[in-house]
């Protein structure tokens, strides 16, 4: 862990809330020593809901290596990850990943995913938005062809 890298994180957060694009959150990659890519939460800058810091700096950080696999990386990140950003980082394997605040710390000036973790725990028919199963034999067949697709990469 190196205090250089969470400055530069907290430096985004500060950048991308005082530029009105988004929340006080900010994240760098960094990758052997060297930060490769930055990323501060757009949201508002964008009307993109996903475009957390988190995944802002993944994208960034995925188009510079030219790979979804950043498991040779580390992030630094203002604030605990969200549920969404979590997901985002274990598909993208890093090897680990250091936060300065903490989801009750975010919690408490606004930002608050306690309805997200909560939803994630219930049955599907009880959650607050209804999701709906529908079978269906075309999308069944693409997942056929996927599986036997030869030439296919495994991510």
């Amino acid at each position: 862990m190196e205090k250089r890298f969470f400055d530069e994180a907290i430096a985004m957060s500060r950048h991308g809330m005082q530029a009105n694009q988004g929340g006080p959150f900010g994240a760098v990659v960094v990758l052997n020593g060297e930060v490769i890519a930055t990323g501060n939460n757009m949201v508002l800058g964008s009307n993109d809901p996903t475009a957390h810091a988190e995944v802002i700096a993944i994208r960034n950080a995925g188009t510079k290596l030219g790979s979804f696999d950043l498991s040779a990386c580390e992030l630094y990140t203002s604030c605990e990850p969200c549920p969404m950003c979590l997901g985002a980082i274990y598909w993208s394997r890093f090897k680990h990943v250091y936060y300065a605040n903490t989801r009750q710390d975010a919690a408490r000036i606004g930002f608050d995913d306690e309805l997200i973790y909560t939803e994630l725990d219930k049955p599907m028919g009880q959650r607050l938005i209804p999701f709906t199963h529908v079978p269906s034999d075309e999308a069944a067949s693409v997942f056929a062809d996927w599986a036997a697709k030869e030439d296919k990469t495994r991510y």
